[in-house]
């Protein structure tokens, strides 16, 4: 059943009562019925009526057919979203075995050869930028890290577990390519919202973050730089917390600050980037790397490199077409 359209203009100011109240639900509670008991005739002796020798109390009556009502729609509500988590949960269990059955495409000779020229003009930026071959996956690492705290940047502060910043009303983290936000909508844990009753607008300079029918948002503020709007996507988790997800325009430098109203601004010389494992890579950097790794492998069977295999196939090309001269002494440089 959908909520009328007068019953949600509400919801911004009785948010706030059980907000303010310390009691949280049972406040609102009381500050509704102390209004009917001292505003209206709602609890008046002239309500209660006699039939059939039966004494009804239509206040009571009134408010337990009222909980009734939404009970049941909570309930009905709740069993659509099981079985819809379930319709997901089913979906995504039977992508993933698909994902599991996919098979691995081997290049042809003539692309491994076209690929391998490219890796090569990529492989001393990579051994120049400090990524470490190993067994199964490379890793780049991050040899800079300072582990003293003692020389945070005056007026700044440690940057969080996630490079980011953590404030009353909301926490921030970062990569270098992404920013993931969660904005609290309520201090009080049994006020349960669902996307309707909020509002969030997201540009590439700017978030807005309210409750319908409440004066002020719950956060509001400039970027410290510009993201990509149409790859920013937000959810609203557990009924009271925002989650947002925006994707970075220039990937290549760490925030110091979320938003222009930040109570604090993080010292990015504390940041400290997790290793990137080779899913992480773009798919150039992994194919090179991928061949070093490789390389690696072949040197540890002493076994020729892919460098080598390919002279090598040269010279038995070249024997092939002059059987006349000797080889013998030939070595591979």
């Amino acid at each position: 059943m959908e909520v009328k359209e007068n019953q949600a203009k509400f919801d911004g100011l009785l948010l706030h009562i059980a907000e303010t109240e310390e009691n949280g639900i049972d406040g609102l509670l009381n500050v509704f019925f102390s209004f009917l008991y001292r505003k209206t005739d709602f609890f008046s002796p002239s309500i209660t009526s006699i039939k059939s020798g039966e004494k009804i109390n239509k206040p009571k009556q009134l408010i337990l057919s009222a909980f009734k009502k939404w009970e049941d729609i909570a309930i009905e509500e709740y069993k659509k979203t099981q079985l819809s988590e379930n319709v997901i949960d089913n979906k995504l269990k039977k992508s993933d075995k698909s994902k599991n059955e996919a098979k691995i495409k081997e290049l042809s000779e003539e692309e491994a050869k076209e690929l391998e020229n490219e890796i090569a003009k990529e492989k001393n930026k990579l051994i120049t930028n400090g990524i470490e071959i190993g067994d199964k996956q490379a890793v780049i690492k991050n040899d800079n890290v300072n582990e003293d705290d003692d020389d945070i940047e005056k007026g700044k502060i440690k940057p969080n577990s996630g490079n980011g910043a953590d404030f009353p009303k909301y926490r921030w983290t970062q990569t270098l390519s992404e920013l993931d936000i969660k904005v609290m909508l309520s201090k009080t844990p049994n006020i349960k919202l669902k996307s309707k009753d909020v509002k969030v607008d997201i540009t590439q300079d700017k978030l807005n973050v309210s409750i319908k029918g409440a004066v002020d948002p719950v956060v509001s503020g400039n970027f410290q730089h510009r993201i990509k709007v149409e790859e920013s996507t937000w959810l609203l988790v557990d009924g009271n917390t925002i989650h947002l997800t925006l994707e970075k325009i220039n990937k290549m430098e760490w925030w110091s600050k979320l938003l222009d109203i930040d109570p604090e601004e993080i010292d990015t010389k504390k940041v400290v980037p997790e290793n990137s494992k080779l899913s992480d890579l773009d798919g150039e950097t992994r194919s090179m790397v991928e061949k070093m790794m490789y390389d690696q492998r072949q040197k540890e069977m002493g076994l020729p490199t892919s460098e080598e295999g390919k002279k090598m196939d040269m010279l038995k090309k070249f024997m092939t077409q002059h059987p006349e001269m000797d080889f013998s002494k030939a070595k591979i440089s």
